[in-house]
């Protein structure tokens, strides 16, 4: 999915990163699960696009987020958020990718 939103990054050096910018996030959201639910999914589409798209699109970050906007925060959070969600990949930009990957337990 993709999502437009701003952001400024709190950060203990100068960085361009610290004056408020925008970006068009492409985000990628892996499930898993041993078992597909009775519509057989393992989660549908419009509930991770309604509870992350639906949320972040066109806002800024810092006001929506209670945490440092990074990308790799962003991952975790949106992790957090999405039923049988073990991994989140962001482009922030062509060069600029993370992964958030969330603990076996």
């Amino acid at each position: 999915m993709e999502i437009a939103g701003c952001h400024h990054l709190d950060l203990p050096y100068q960085s361009k990163c610290c004056n408020v910018h925008g970006h068009n996030w492409i985000v990628t959201v892996y499930c898993k699960a041993k078992e597909l639910n009775a519509e057989g999914m393992v989660v549908d589409f419009k509930h991770i696009k309604d509870k992350v798209h639906g949320y972040l699109d066109h806002g800024d970050f810092n006001e929506l987020l209670p945490f440092n906007p990074t990308a790799e925060n962003i991952a975790r959070w949106i992790c957090e958020q999405v039923d049988n969600c073990y991994r989140v990949d962001i482009e922030e930009s062509r060069n600029n990718k993370v992964s958030y990957v969330k603990d076996e337990e």
